[in-house]
């Protein structure tokens, strides 16, 4: 079996807040194949942030181990730092500088020559396609310039693995995919990625393995597909037109599933598990139909990662929105 190249071992870290101690990591541990994407998908305070803490040296966990390519992360965090790169939820450059400045400015600071710096810094430009806007201030960056330019800073020594702490909060879909493609790119060049995320979406975009993890605790893990298994079957997905009608449709849907029925954000959509789906949508139809429902939609699905978060912890993920 290969070494993993990230390992967690049950990592404890605790907090006080006033009178409450809060436990952010709960026994947590992990285990990261060499060149390959592992999502934390979890809700604010589920110790995504937490984790990436520890991992990346900037705080020591109560109890528990960590390496990083067979280096322990406690007992020598410098060398643990000369092998990562961060990128954490909020972009960390300086507003008044280029573009260029800023990344020339980080290969200073890992001991890079001028020569080796300036010409990093316009590889990860041309790179991250901000050669238009690479010798502007970064105030007058986008959202989506901004993540990319905080992004290569994390790049600028080519380190072996990359923390990426919900790299895509706050973009708007065309960043967000801009960003994807990026992180793509660096995984199929070798680069090994943790990604902490909210978006049910990017990790079943990104991830090769994903930790579902809750109140500290990892409460699953696999891949996209495997976790979807966890909950199994097809779904049925009806949408009312009144929203008057949701409770009535519930009682309507109710014999015709195997499980919870979910309801939508939009308050209208009702989800339930079947064993056939395509049998069962013909009847909850006519079900329906009998009952004097009128329904905007209605179809067939297979599972979701959100179901598999609401089966596992009894709520859904808490997406953060754009």
């Amino acid at each position: 079996m290969t070494e993993p190249f990230i390992q967690a071992t049950n990592l404890v870290k605790t907090y006080t807040a006033g009178k409450r101690v809060v436990k952010a990591l709960d026994d947590l541990s992990l285990s990261v194949p060499r060149g390959t994407v592992q999502a934390l998908l979890g809700p604010n305070g589920a110790g995504k942030t937490t984790t990436v803490k520890v991992l990346t040296t900037l705080t020591k966990p109560d109890s528990g181990s960590a390496t990083i390519g067979g280096v322990n992360v406690i007992e020598q965090p410098d060398q643990v730092r000369r092998m990562i790169g961060v990128s954490g939820q909020y972009a960390a450059v300086d507003e008044n500088m280029t573009g260029f400045e800023n990344l020339d400015m980080v290969g200073r600071l890992y001991h890079l020559t001028p020569e080796e710096s300036r010409k990093r810094a316009r590889e990860l430009i041309e790179m991250f396609d901000l050669v238009e806007a690479g010798d502007r201030p970064v105030k007058g960056f986008s959202g989506g310039m901004r993540r990319r330019i905080d992004l290569a800073g994390a790049l600028v020594v080519n380190p072996p693995v990359l923390f990426l702490d919900e790299p895509t909060t706050g973009l708007d879909p065309r960043s967000r995919l801009a960003l994807w493609d990026v992180i793509k790119r660096l995984v199929s060049d070798g680069t090994t990625v943790l990604l902490t995320t909210q978006y049910l979406e990017e990790a079943d975009q990104l991830a090769d393995n994903i930790a579902v993890i809750d109140e500290g605790r990892v409460i699953a893990q696999g891949t996209s597909d495997e976790l979807k298994l966890l909950v199994g079957g097809q779904r049925v997905e009806v949408t009312v037109h009144d929203v008057a009608d949701v409770e009535r449709a519930k009682g309507v849907l109710g014999p015709h599933v195997t499980g919870d029925i979910a309801t939508g954000a939009d308050e209208r959509t009702l989800v339930g598990p079947v064993d056939n789906a395509a049998k069962s949508l013909q009847a909850v139809l006519k079900a329906m139909a009998d009952a004097g429902i009128e329904l905007n939609d209605a179809g067939m699905r297979r599972p979701t990662l959100d179901d598999v978060f609401l089966q596992l912890t009894g709520h859904k993920a808490e997406e953060v929105t754009a």
